[in-house]
């Protein structure tokens, strides 16, 4: 004859230690005891992350220019512009042209927020795998800090979060990705209004000032791109600036309460 036997499981969680205003690595006491009388403990530690960005749009008319790709020989001239208008905007850098690296610094010293991009801007390398993605992020990162003092927390996809070339490379990246790297104390910002420079080279400034004018939400963030053949994106600017700014809007760099757009993801 067989017989069950039933044994009730009581379980504790002591988590008083945590608190979760506050960013750090606190422990936690897990213990659980059955009615035969045997009692378990196992301890786990637990990092607070401070939450970075917001996802709702805030009632102030901002518009955040960001610009991918760079530095570039367009990075001066792009900054010079903003100097005029006096407005601040983000620039997502990579490591494909560091004879301009020294622009990063300039830019971080002119009140403008540093990003990372990618290192290599090759989707091959960078969407291989998740360990490949992070490779990239951290070469870049260290590229930074080399110029500003500091690795910055703020990214943005190659291709941004919705991008479908990286299910050639890796299926359901993207998928990992967006929650790793917030995970790992990052954000990533997409965009709600796109210049289209990314269209082509040259695209001719009448387009981008009318594509890059579109959006009317409160907070606006805008893709473009500094590179040597976006010209043409420079040539755009000043019209673009003076478009939200006779509406009211002001321009500034992403910061850690910035609205954080986030596309769908496809892969």
């Amino acid at each position: 004859m067989r017989y069950k036997i039933y044994l009730q499981i009581k379980y504790k969680i002591d988590d008083k230690k945590i608190d979760t205003s506050k960013e750090g690595t606190y422990e936690v006491t897990y213990s659980a005891k059955d009615s035969s009388g045997n009692k378990i403990i196992a301890k786990r530690k637990i990092e607070v992350i401070k939450k970075i960005g917001s996802e709702q749009q805030s009632n102030e008319k901002v518009v955040y220019l960001t610009f991918d790709d760079g530095p570039s020989e367009n990075t001066k001239k792009i900054m010079d512009i903003l100097a005029k208008y006096n407005a601040k905007a983000t620039f997502f850098v990579t490591g494909r042209n560091q004879k301009y690296n020294y622009l990063i610094k300039d830019a971080y010293n002119a009140g403008h927020t540093i990003g990372l991009h990618t290192y290599s801007h090759d989707y091959q390398t960078v969407y291989s795998s998740v360990e490949a993605y992070f490779d990239d992020l951290n070469k870049v990162g260290q590229m930074v800090k080399n110029e500003i003092g500091f690795v910055p927390h703020y990214i943005r996809f190659p291709g941004g979060s919705s991008n479908t070339i990286s299910r050639k490379y890796c299926q359901g990246i993207m998928s990992t990705l967006t929650k790793e790297v917030i995970e790992k104390g990052y954000q990533y910002y997409d965009w709600n209004g796109d210049s289209t420079d990314a269209s082509g080279n040259h695209v001719a400034v009448d387009k981008l000032i009318r594509n890059g004018t579109l959006c009317h939400d409160n907070n606006v963030m805008i893709l473009c791109h500094d590179t040597q053949a976006k010209d043409t994106t420079v040539q755009a600017l000043p019209a673009i600036i003076e478009h939200y700014r006779n509406l009211g809007y002001t321009f500034k760099g992403i910061d850690d309460t910035t609205y954080t757009p986030h596309q769908g993801v496809n892969n």
